[in-house]
């Protein structure tokens, strides 16, 4: 028998309660809109005298919800969050949710929202010079950050037993991080946050910095390439830092799931008795709908309803200059003697994607082709840590930049 999740920390009890009164509040729309659509097709509420009690029973529903809602709401300000009393179950739970919604956590204070900071040992690391000496052992000039995907944490880096920034840091020198953040956000307001962390991070690194190295698994690798876009438009000085970039499985150009979720909310909308029902697909995050295309900027989306089946207007924005950059996609099939020829890729980014290549030359990334690796027989989430992903980046990162 499965072992049920336990939400023991209060203020996360207590963020979980006012996202169920949401939750209750918007099937309460969603069925009153039903209803009136049913009820009265003609969108006139009639000329019967009797009483409609059915706007009364949505508007008691509400009342009732946002009464809860506000209880919940006076609670986390005096619960503070002690991240070491939660279960990895709990932590997988936080970031899925923070994917769904993360933006709305945000908005409404939620204290399920998870504040961008960098992990070491399970643990937040202070940016600071002495904190940073304090939590890594044998520290080097060599930084790796790794950036995980949507709905994850840092924790999942360590996928089936293995850790590919353990390796990296055993085999090559590397003095290793893990990045925590919430991945419902834009992926632009992500990578403004980590290119100014970033620069405090090289500014505070103990000893003289020789490299930076960036590992980013599937939204990671766009929150990479944005914060790089916006540290360099800010003068910073980390990214003259980076010599590395590696993405796994990075819907450079976006994920069809994504394009499919928006073509059924379009659908939805054609019909006046469905209609009510797209505003479920709605729900989902600005870091979701970001994987449409692959937006990496604020002008991606700004001004723009980001439900809108829209097409693709995205500015185009290059690998780094003079950073050695890696791609590595994952295929479900087996290996063919025609590689990249009719893949599909891993159920989440087609290989075309992962590789960045677009029949727009503006936007095509021109990977060079020794700096390509398909794995074949992989899921999305095998790439984290597969042996022979390990392999071949350790690789890699061994040849001299």
């Amino acid at each position: 028998m499965k072992k049920a999740l336990k939400v023991d920390h209060a203020a996360h009890l207590a963020g979980f309660g006012r996202l169920a009164t949401v939750a209750v509040v918007g099937v309460a729309d969603v069925a009153e809109a039903l209803h009136r659509r049913i009820a009265f097709p003609s969108g006139s509420l009639g000329t019967s005298s009797a009483p409609c009690i059915a706007p009364l029973v949505y508007s008691s529903i509400r009342g009732i919800a946002g009464l809860v809602e506000r209880g919940f709401a006076a609670l986390p300000a005096r619960l503070p969050v002690n991240e070491q009393r939660l279960s990895p179950e709990h932590q997988a739970l936080l970031a899925t949710v923070n994917g769904v919604v993360g933006d709305y956590l945000v908005r409404t204070n939620n204290p399920l929202a998870i504040p961008m900071s960098v992990r070491r040992s399970g643990r937040a690391v202070e940016v600071e010079r002495y904190a940073l000496k304090a939590a890594i052992p044998k520290l080097s000039g060599k930084v790796l950050l790794l950036v995980h995907g949507l709905c994850l944490n840092y924790l999942q880096w360590k996928w089936n037993g293995r850790d590919l920034g353990a390796t990296l840091a055993r085999k090559l020198g590397y003095s290793r991080l893990y990045l925590h953040y919430n991945t419902g956000l834009h992926v632009s307001e992500n990578g403004q946050s980590l290119a100014a962390l970033l620069e405090r991070l090289i500014e505070q690194w103990p000893v003289p910095v020789e490299e930076l190295a960036i590992v980013s698994h599937s939204m990671g690798g766009l929150v990479a390439r944005s914060a790089y876009y916006y540290g360099t438009a800010a003068g910073h000085r980390w990214p003259a830092q980076l010599r590395r970039l590696l993405f796994l499985g990075t819907p450079h150009h976006g994920a069809p799931l994504e394009r499919l979720g928006n073509w059924v909310d379009a659908a939805l909308e054609i019909s006046p008795y469905s209609a009510p029902f797209s505003r479920l697909g709605k729900i989902r995050s600005a870091g979701i709908t970001d994987m449409r295309y692959g937006n990496l900027l604020e002008d991606d989306w700004k001004g723009r309803d980001r439900f809108a089946s829209n097409e693709d207007l995205r500015t185009p924005v290059s690998l780094p200059n003079g950073v050695q950059c890696y791609a590595i996609a994952a295929a479900r099939q087996k290996a063919t003697a025609r590689p990249g020829l009719g893949l599909l890729g891993d159920g989440f980014v087609p290989v075309d994607s992962a590789f960045g290549r677009h029949r727009r030359p503006a936007l095509d990334l021109n990977f060079p082709e020794s700096h390509q690796w398909i794995g074949y027989e992989m899921s999305h989430y095998d790439l984290l840590s597969h042996p022979a992903v390990c392999d071949r980046v350790t690789r890699w990162f061994a040849e001299p930049c």
